[in-house]
């Protein structure tokens, strides 16, 4: 039986993409003043303005506004043919203090979730990353656009693309379509943006096994692509879930990550959901899992465990949710403590997919040693 299946990204400049990094850094710079801080900032951008609203407590005194105009730099909106440039657009700032009936769920001696919710984590044995296909190729795909950006200076911050890979049997065994679009100088035609992005980017970055005459190129396919990032389309923090997560691959829960302290369990759960998932495929538990949690707001357990192996499981299931309930500790502060997440840079994690980077803390493997007993069971 032959399938595909597609997962996309996006660069930094795409206009979600970049209200999800200035929430990030704003979270940076009130936890590296004050690790206890609680935050949860979103960002709105349109056309020429910026929008900064969310709650804080903190010990922290930050400048969100300049914080915002830097990270736009950042990204690269210095110039005035890509519109919505740092140091010319509008911002807005209206964060204000955390409500007290959010603060008393987790401010108590044990830390209780930060919110109600469910929460999913995924691996499987698909890549050497733990990951499916499509969605580390998207991402890989995104990352290379980004970079050749500082040699093809015509080409815009916005961008984004996709990856279809087939299946044989479960297989990947080809790439019938790769799509990728990025923002351009007017006077440059798009012959020379499609050539370029095709030998310097594509062929680049996807293995050349996958690709065969049919494979088609969906290169900026309406053509012009002139008019791009929040001036062409306004942006949201949080609207790019499933590039932050497993490309469609696995179900996601509707919690966005970008702007919230790890007391907000839509990240610090998934986040702890991704290592305990990768660490049961790595030690040939199974090959494909998806975990599922819920949580209450200012309870400090879940409210239930999910595991669905999908049919690869190599222990019968009870030995799974005996694993999974021995070895990881699903409380909020165990789950805080033992990624390290209240040191954590998270705007770096903001683009490319949260998953599968191997310096990240909830990506490490220490616990298959451990796991590899119930294979006896």
């Amino acid at each position: 039986m032959r399938t595909v299946l597609t997962s996309e990204s996006v660069c930094k400049g795409h206009p979600d993409k970049v209200c999800d990094r200035i929430s990030d850094a704003i979270l940076d710079a009130y936890m590296a003043q004050d690790p206890g801080s609680h935050v949860a900032v979103e960002s709105v951008a349109a056309y020429d303005t910026l929008f900064l609203t969310g709650e804080v407590k903190s010990r922290g005194v930050v400048d969100a506004e300049q914080i915002a105009r830097d990270t736009i730099r950042e990204i690269g909106y210095t110039r005035e043919e890509f519109g919505f440039v740092y140091d010319k657009i509008q911002v807005i700032c209206r964060i204000h203090e955390q409500s007290p009936d959010i603060d008393r769920g987790v401010s108590q001696e044990e830390t209780g979730a930060g919110d109600q919710g469910i929460m999913f984590g995924y691996a499987s044995k698909e890549s050497p990353e733990y990951l499916d296909l499509p969605y580390y190729l998207s991402n890989k795909m995104i990352r290379k656009l980004d970079e050749i950006k500082k040699e093809l200076t015509y080409l815009g911050p916005d961008g984004k693309g996709q990856v279809s890979v087939e299946y044989e049997d479960g297989r990947p065994v080809r790439i019938p379509y790769v799509v990728l679009s990025n923002q351009h100088l007017a006077s440059v035609d798009i012959e020379t943006v499609r050539k370029d992005l095709e030998e310097k980017v594509i062929r680049q970055v996807l293995p050349e096994e996958l690709l065969d005459e049919q494979t088609v190129f969906l290169i900026n396919p309406t053509g012009s692509f002139v008019v791009g990032g929040p001036e062409g389309d306004s942006g949201l923090t949080g609207r790019k879930i499933i590039v932050d997560t497993y490309g469609g691959s696995a179900p996601h829960g509707g919690g966005a990550f970008s702007g919230k302290d790890p007391t907000k369990v839509d990240r610090t759960a998934a986040y702890y959901l991704r290592y305990a998932a990768k660490n049961l495929v790595a030690a040939g538990l199974c090959e494909r899992v998806t975990l599922q949690v819920g949580y209450a707001i200012g309870y400090p357990r879940p409210v239930s465990l999910h595991i669905d192996a999908h049919g690869t499981e190599k222990v019968p299931m009870e030995v799974l949710y005996k694993a999974l309930e021995n070895e990881f500790d699903f409380r909020v502060e165990p789950m805080i403590e033992t990624l390290g997440l209240r040191h954590m840079q998270f705007k770096e994690l903001s683009s490319y997919g949260h998953f599968g980077r191997p310096e990240s803390s909830f990506e490490k493997t220490d616990k298959v040693e451990a796991l590899k007993k119930y294979l006896e069971a």
